[in-house]
């Protein structure tokens, strides 16, 4: 499937806003292995994107080379309209992220926590505090401010970490496999909380996972696997082009037609 194929658009773009992420031609190999080869997808602002795929898919690959921890590949990635390679600070600057793995620091409180990442991000002590107690309010976390970070559950620490990647009013949010390991109902929590992140204030999610109950009617998907898109729209759009009757059969069917 061609890149025009693979960027969407949405109500956003009659606004000439850019996507606030976009990933053109993008290739990328380790070893003379090939991980990924032509993503193309886009995310506009106000929508929630799924990017779902088996372990192994190359989800973690393309989140670490949006975040310039890897940088060595073929193709464009543009946040906001601004080249990640070229423009690292100013595009970066625009990006929220929660790592698969935990990031926090365990013996610092919640608020030390947030405070360091907005220090890093060249925010004054006033904004820093008022942008914290927005998030954890939002979160409902607030109680924990002043808690060590170990001394909360796994669900508690991960509101944490989406309160730390909204802390600097970033236009893009990225979540890989944020919920791994937490019981379904802080799960189904923190994906309502991020949906609504969408509809109130318009910010633009990429949410990598490979749970099929986290993907609602409304988002769009992304189906990855084996470094390649095999699917890339609405969850009717997936299930139509598999011909599947849930996004569930859908993932498998496309998935499954290419191994071997």
């Amino acid at each position: 499937m061609s890149c025009e194929a693979h960027l969407q658009r949405n109500e956003f773009t009659a606004r000439d806003i850019p996507p606030a992420l976009e990933v053109q031609g993008l290739d990328f190999s380790y070893s003379g292995k090939p991980i990924l080869q032509r993503i193309c997808f886009s995310v506009h602002p106000g929508s929630f994107v799924v990017l779902l795929g088996p372990n192994g898919a190359g989800k973690t690959t393309l989140f670490a080379l949006i975040t310039r921890l890897y940088d060595r590949r073929v193709g464009d990635i543009r946040v906001g309209g601004l080249d990640v390679r070229e423009l690292s600070t100013q595009a970066l600057g625009q990006m929220g992220v929660v790592f698969q793995q935990p990031t926090l620091d365990l013996d610092l409180s919640v608020q030390q926590n947030l405070a360091y990442h907005a220090a890093l991000h060249g925010m004054n002590l006033k904004t820093a505090r008022r942008h914290a107690a927005d998030q954890v309010a939002r979160l409902g976390i607030g109680e924990h401010l002043r808690k060590r970070v170990r001394e909360l559950s796994g669900g508690q620490r991960r509101r944490v970490e989406i309160a730390r990647g909204l802390l600097h009013r970033p236009r893009l949010l990225l979540l890989d496999e944020p919920t791994v390991g937490l019981d379904v109902a802080s799960r189904r929590g923190i994906v309502e909380h991020v949906h609504r992140l969408c509809t109130d204030e318009g910010v633009a999610v990429l949410w990598a996972t490979h749970l099929i109950d986290e993907v609602y009617p409304e988002d769009r998907v992304i189906v990855l696997d084996q470094g390649r898109i095999r699917g890339n729209g609405s969850v009717e759009a997936i299930k139509a082009q598999a011909g599947a009757a849930s996004i569930g059969e859908a993932f498998d069917t496309l998935t499954e037609a290419e191994v071997g």
